[in-house]
């Protein structure tokens, strides 16, 4: 059944020229694997950044991105080619894409939490966000975010039957079509996560209203918060894009295969676009906004110019 529903796929893929789309995807990627390493370097580079909480917390959302990205250009790649896989690669495959894009998701979230615990108590902050702690909580998202997708891959290879069987696509809604129960599992931390966001930004500014730095139309408070929400709003509505596809392809499979080409539409541009714009953005945003990142790549530039000239 897999290899059925993929080859037809594939067919509706090859009749709509949906393969173009591989262009934009490629550009996308390109353009965030020349940023995101850049940044990553400032930041461990330099002593006083990877001491800091939210530094580490950029750091770490841009390496998820980039294993997300490098696996997804890799996929795209292979279902343009027609490539045939074995279906425990395309599951395998399928976790670690879902583990680094939920591994992201909830970073952001953290990013939020840790400004507003900055900003609400800025005396005991620094007693509690420690470097070490901060390492901890890392690695514990790294695994909250691993453990759900590679237990639907287990309960997967129960369902499917034969692991071995190869695919002409590898199609993550097809790897995660283990029930319903765990499609509202998904849309219910995602739900979570972006009320915990909301509850945040709204306290924020309680707090902050009277000290006048939202009087200004352009301040950069204002800026800073435009700038991240529609950040954050790029790097959830995909994620519910996708929790949709799962439903529709769960609830009512014969109404799948009726309107199949517009789901062929939907996942093509939500996997080859959606997903990939606020990882484009992403790294760019982070330079500009702040200030220190940017000045450690302005040192680190003219330390190279300046070695460049002696040699």
């Amino acid at each position: 059944m897999i290899s059925n529903l993929t080859q037809e796929w594939y067919e509706s893929v090859r009749r709509w020229h949906l393969e173009l789309f591989c262009i934009p995807a490629t550009l996308l990627t390109l353009a965030t694997m020349l940023a995101s390493p850049v940044l990553l370097i400032c930041i461990f580079v330099s002593r006083s950044l990877r001491q800091e909480t939210r530094y580490l917390l950029v750091a770490n959302t841009l390496t998820a991105d980039m294993v997300f990205l490098v696996l997804n250009l890799a996929i795209i790649i292979g279902n343009a080619a027609g490539a045939e896989m074995p279906f425990i690669v395309c599951e395998l495959s399928t976790a670690v894409l879902v583990t680094s894009y939920s591994c992201a998701i909830l970073t952001v979230t953290l990013m939020v939490a840790d400004t507003f615990t900055a900003v609400r108590w800025p005396l005991h902050y620094h007693d509690v966000m420690t470097p070490g702690r901060t390492h901890c909580i890392m690695a514990a998202v790294w695994v909250l975010a691993a453990l759900y997708p590679f237990s639907l891959m287990i309960l997967g290879k129960e369902k499917w039957g034969n692991p071995r069987e190869k695919v002409s696509l590898c199609l993550a809604h097809i790897s995660f079509n283990t029930g319903e129960i765990h499609t509202s599992f998904f849309f219910v931390v995602a739900l979570i996560c972006a009320f915990l966001i909301l509850y945040c930004y709204i306290r924020l500014y309680m707090v902050t209203r009277t000290q006048g730095i939202w009087h200004n139309r352009f301040s950069r408070a204002r800026v800073t918060v435009l700038a991240h929400g529609v950040l954050l709003l790029l790097y959830f509505a995909p994620g519910f894009v996708f929790i949709l596809e799962l439903y529709m392809f769960q609830t009512s499979p014969d109404n799948f295969q009726r309107s199949r080409d517009v789901h062929v539409w939907v996942s093509t541009v939500n996997n080859y676009v959606l997903m990939l714009l606020p990882r484009a953005f992403a790294p760019y945003l982070y330079g500009l906004r702040y200030r220190e990142i940017a000045d450690t790549l302005t040192l680190l530039l003219h330390r190279h110019r300046r070695l460049g000239q002696i040699t």
